[in-house]
């Protein structure tokens, strides 16, 4: 290959590296040599010669992937332009599994680790002293210093709300999961302004959200809009609501959180939704991660902005629009003679 290039054996692994000050016209030309050969780099040698095995693991709580395959997605898209391969471990909450795969990722000479799980609030570091950086994304280490990238929960419930709002409804109720969980009480407090009755707190569930809807209707509270803390809860409260007469988004409507696309697809009608982005946490854990491993320094917390998702759920019907009115029919004036018809008469053919 480097004979094909017409240069040394030392430029052509620079060239192929990214490593060393070569002009840009040489570089392109042994990239060229290489892929007119199907080259393919030894990827041991490579390791031995930069000290790098070029593999990254993620260690995740979340065994159904609910949040961790969008983030493993995400991470893949960051990590792969660095022909960098990720290894997945499922940890299953349980901290001795956990502890396990962190030995067997540094036996393995990983570049170094995210952490997650599927749900959004601070836990203990993995580990203390580690060789390698780790990065937290969508939960957050509990010591400040670690790196973690996270939603920013308040900010999906302002936008929900805002978006309520915006389309005329003011008699705003909350109904969300379980009151000891973080993300519960994060996305009811930024909420808890604007709302018309106190937020019912309850499970994660369909069920939850049919029930809700039954504790709304019977105290006859005069709400015209419901925010809800997750998908789930939203797509049961439309079933209920709509079972009891109401029409969405006529008389009320409906607000999900997480954009879990199984759900608000198959929510009637399609459900209005805030998305957390999990794909972009994935990607920027992955961009800080690599940035450690080059020696920068990315402590600290960063959240990230959610973004809202318009359907049918929260559609504002267009107003009522008038039939429009036929003007009377012109009788022609027939023309006598030599006399004309009246100015603005129609003449009959000829």
């Amino acid at each position: 290959m480097a004979a094909l290039a017409g240069v040394s054996t030392g430029t052509a692994s620079k060239a192929l590296n990214g490593r060393g000050s070569l002009r840009a016209e040489t570089v392109a030309r042994v990239r060229q040599a290489a892929d007119q050969l199907a080259f393919v780099a030894n990827a041991a040698a490579r390791s031995l010669h930069t000290g790098r095995t070029y593999t990254v693991g993620m260690i995740t709580t979340d065994s159904i992937g609910r949040f961790s395959i969008p983030l493993l997605i995400g991470a893949e898209d960051a990590l792969g332009a660095g022909q960098v391969s990720v290894f997945l471990c499922d940890a299953r909450d349980d901290p001795i599994r956990e502890q396990y795969y962190l030995r067997t990722l540094l036996s393995r000479k990983v570049d170094g680790i995210i952490v997650t799980g599927r749900r959004a609030q601070s836990r203990p570091p993995i580990g203390a002293g580690l060789p390698v950086p780790v990065v937290y994304a969508f939960i957050s280490s509990a010591d400040p210093h670690d790196c973690s990238v996270v939603p920013d929960e308040a900010d999906g419930a302002r936008r929900a709300i805002r978006h309520l709002q915006a389309i005329g409804r003011h008699k705003i109720a909350h109904v969300t999961g379980p009151e000891h969980h973080h993300s519960a009480r994060v996305r009811a407090a930024a909420a808890a302004a604007d709302l018309l009755t106190p937020t019912l707190y309850g499970e994660w569930s369909e069920a939850w959200g049919r029930q809700a809807a039954g504790i709304l209707l019977s105290t006859g509270a005069d709400i015209d809009a419901v925010f809800c803390g997750s998908d789930q809860i939203a797509r049961g409260m439309a079933e209920a609501l709509r079972e009891a007469g109401r029409d969405i988004p006529r008389d009320v409507a409906l607000v999900g959180f997480d954009n879990w696309d199984v759900v608000v697809d198959g929510c009637r009608p399609a459900l209005t939704s805030v998305d957390m982005d999990l794909e972009g946490i994935g990607r920027s854990a992955a961009e800080l991660l690599l940035a450690a491993i080059n020696g920068d320094d990315v402590s600290g917390r960063r959240a990230r902005p959610c973004r809202l998702v318009p359907r049918a759920s929260t559609a504002v019907p267009p107003a009522a629009v008038p039939p429009a009115t036929v003007p009377p029919a012109t009788v022609p004036v027939p023309a006598v003679g030599n006399v004309e018809p009246p100015s603005g008469a129609a003449a009959r053919p000829r």
